[in-house]
């Protein structure tokens, strides 16, 4: 599955979650460790979902960059 993730530029790295999994959350020192902490995040996240018993949430969560005149 393909979740739509959110990274963010913060003052100590990046930050990342995933609208479509409450809670799934990751940080790390460059993009590229950010995203691959959140790959294994989502992967917790789905395997703890399965072994509680709860549906695994089917990706909703669309983006769109929206132009406008600054």
């Amino acid at each position: 599955m393909r979740y739509l993730t959110i990274i963010e530029k913060t003052e100590t790295g990046y930050s990342a979650y995933s609208p479509d999994l409450s809670g799934c959350v990751s940080t790390g020192e460059t993009y590229e460790e950010v995203e691959q902490n959140m790959r294994e995040a989502i992967e917790f996240h789905l395997d703890g979902l399965k072994l509680e018993g709860y549906e695994i949430p089917k990706p909703s969560t669309s983006s769109a960059y929206i132009e406008v005149a600054a």
